[in-house]
């Protein structure tokens, strides 16, 4: 799938802004199955300075500063993305046993570091929650291939939590998501993450995009139009699950719509919880009252081909009379 998306901030504010820094997280990864074709990053007013690079992660990262009063900010990002499907040949049933997993991220003195034990840790959004260790423990019986019980889990939260727009914001915590059974990808993807967790297994947070209706089917997809979450499990050796490169072991799995990710998901940035990978967040001098709107539109685009270009052109620039 050849994919384009646009994502557009807007801060309006009460007074004027004298002096702001902000951090983007906006540029999609890439990998031997998402290939970056082109990233543009427009922001108004025109920043002081910009600079790109990358976080302890690997993601890219924009940090731009404004020394121009201002009641308005807007931050504009265009990508297009060529995505492949990374678990065609999933074999779920066939991987290592989770507690096998489990065991090998255990302290041992001068044992060799497995840098994934870094996601088995509570995380800010994440803390330790024992109803999570035993909402798990249903999926990840003695013995089980972990990423069968993965898949499993990611199903049970679709089944039992509700998708509902605006029912929660980023500082409603786990608990009450827990408790009320609603909330939003985000919601659903530290729910995922805490209970993997739970069980000594690591778990990523990653951010990103989806279209509004899947490739593999065509079903209707909940959290498009937005900017998406969803987790990734690690299950290393696992048959289907890439085995090499920077992402090398990790399973994406999308709890909001109980699916794993195919074609249409487009992945931005990963991290132990939303507070890594947030598309944009800074600091300001002023501003009082604000209001923010975000908006995303992704859709699929039609790959070049020889004809099609041909046929795109105008006589002149063809060549022919």
């Amino acid at each position: 799938m050849l994919l384009e998306v646009l994502h557009e901030t807007r801060y309006d504010y009460a007074a004027p802004v004298s002096l702001a820094h902000h951090l983007a997280h906006l540029q999609p990864l890439q990998d031997a199955h998402q290939q970056l074709l082109s990233f543009e990053l427009d922001v108004e007013p025109a920043p002081a300075q910009m600079r790109a690079g990358h976080d302890a992660m690997g993601n890219a990262e924009r940090h731009f500063s404004l020394a121009t009063p201002h009641q308005q900010l807007r931050v504009r990002a265009t990508s297009r993305v060529r995505v492949a499907p990374r678990f065609a040949a999933l074999r779920a049933d066939a991987g290592p046993a989770w507690e096998g997993l489990a065991a090998m991220l255990r302290y041992v003195a001068r044992g060799p570091f497995e840098p994934a034990v870094e996601f088995a840790l509570p995380s800010p959004f994440v803390p330790r929650l024992a109803e999570l260790r035993d909402y798990g423990a249903v999926s990840f019986t003695p013995g089980r291939p972990v990423a069968a019980a993965a898949l499993e889990l990611m199903q049970r939260i679709h089944e039992d939590f509700a998708y509902e727009s605006l029912s929660t914001d980023i500082d409603t915590p786990l608990t009450e998501v827990w408790e009320t059974r609603r909330g939003v990808c985000q919601d659903f993807a530290h729910l995922m993450a805490g209970a993997l967790r739970m069980q000594g297994l690591p778990a990523r947070y990653v951010s990103g995009y989806l279209l509004t209706h899947a490739p593999e089917g065509g079903a209707a997809m909940q959290g498009a139009d937005a900017s998406h979450a969803w987790v990734q499990a690690w299950c290393p050796g696992t048959p289907g699950v890439p085995a090499e490169g920077p992402h090398a072991g990790w399973l994406d799995l999308d709890p909001t719509n109980g699916l794993v990710p195919g074609s249409g998901h487009v992945r931005v940035a990963v991290g132990r919880d939303f507070g890594d990978v947030t598309p944009l967040r800074g600091v300001i001098r002023g501003g009082g009252e604000h209001t923010l709107s975000v908006g995303v539109t992704t859709r699929a685009l039609r790959e070049a081909t020889p004809e099609r270009e041909l046929l795109s052109r105008t006589p002149e620039e063809s060549g022919t009379p």
